[in-house]
């Protein structure tokens, strides 16, 4: 016992001039660390997942409860023109996990902003508002939108490429214009180029992102154009997004859009060339139901694949949804039915379903 406490107060005593040293040191520190901001770091989350009742001519029905995605994102900032993006995405057809978005950004100003790394390419609007800033649920599946060619996260296609874009602001006009490796899209070493033009006549979209409704944030009149091209093979889109408030608290929007994928990109691979179009119309209900509000919309769409080795075919796609939409894109729940018809070579079938999106 007399050892522990004569060990006690000798450690207690050379602890004295360490602590008064590391205060003097704390002291002296504090000033400048209270002048340098650490880097900043912001995560999220994202999770759509549906119950889907799948009928189809000549097979037998089904149901399924699915995750349709999970993403995770990391953000960070070295400095206010320096900064970082990942994003990594569950598909849930494979049970994989992968790298959807890794991107440097040298962000200058407005008008002169530059990534690089792996990130969507100058392309159309759905692709730059992507599954979680959609105005419907049943996205990328009508043979138009976002045909362009993109890496895959098993077996799922992703619309994100491996190169450098530049983006700016001006005014009403935006640009962007970008440079991808083709070997990991195409099997082409060549590079893809790409590009895209909007301009913004009523209120302006800030910044690279798009969206396929605003919820009234914003009275928008968009067009844009994009081009992608390699060895001669091009995909070329015009896109439109009119949203306006009403009076009375309502929101009206009307969306379209034109594609032409010739032997490049396109939803069906054993044909070179496809093009089509669609236009979707919606209506925001004003009257506050519980925590949200009820949306209604429609869609409508046709697309023809030609130059193939089986006969040339069209396909029809009709969408209604009805949603109940509590806090904009952060949480939402979406019913839909869908109805894909095709002329010949494919079989015709519908989807009912509900789907939940949550985000934070």
């Amino acid at each position: 016992m007399l050892i522990v406490t004569a060990g006690s107060r000798l450690a207690q005593a050379a602890s004295r001039p360490t602590l008064l040293l590391f205060l003097l040191v704390f002291s002296l520190a504090a000033p400048l660390m209270a002048q340098t901001e650490l880097p900043k770091v912001t995560l999220g989350a994202g999770m759509r997942t549906s119950f889907v009742h799948t009928d189809a001519d000549k097979a037998t029905s089904t149901d399924r409860f699915l995750i349709n995605s999970a993403r995770f994102y990391l953000n960070g900032s070295v400095s206010e023109q320096i900064k970082f993006m990942f994003n990594a995405e569950y598909e849930g057809n494979g049970n994989r996990v992968g790298v959807l978005d890794a991107a440097a950004r040298i962000e200058v100003k407005p008008a002169f902003n530059i990534w690089m790394g792996r990130l969507l390419p100058p392309s159309d609007r759905a692709n730059l508002y992507g599954p979680y800033y959609s105005r419907h649920w049943a996205v990328y599946t009508d043979g138009i939108q976002n045909g362009h060619p993109s890496v895959m996260i098993g077996n799922s296609l992703t619309g994100r490429m491996d190169g450098a874009v530049y983006w700016g602001d001006f005014k009403k006009v935006k640009l962007s214009l970008g440079a991808f490796d083709g070997s990991s899209l195409t099997g082409n070493a060549k590079i893809l180029g790409a590009g895209r033009v909007q301009i913004d006549f009523w209120d302006k979209e800030e910044g690279y992102y798009l969206n396929g409704t605003y919820y009234g944030g914003k009275d928008l009149l968009g067009i844009g154009v994009a081009s992608q091209v390699q060895s001669g093979r091009t995909a070329t889109t015009a896109d439109f997004l009119m949203e306006k408030k009403l009076p009375g608290g309502g929101v009206v929007s009307v969306e379209s859009e034109y594609s032409n994928y010739n032997r490049l990109g396109g939803y069906d691979s054993a044909y070179a060339k496809s093009q089509g179009g669609y236009l979707l119309a919606g209506y925001l209900f004003p009257q506050q139901v519980g925590p949200g509000r009820f949306e209604v919309l429609g869609k409508y769409a046709k697309a023809k694949f030609t130059h193939g080795a089986t006969p040339s075919y069209h396909q029809k796609t009709s969408e209604v949804n009805f949603n109940y939409v509590i806090k904009e894109f952060n949480a939402r729940v979406m019913t839909f039915y869908k109805d894909t018809r095709f002329n010949t070579v494919k079989t015709d079938n519908w989807q009912a379903g509900v789907g939940l999106q949550i985000q934070m």
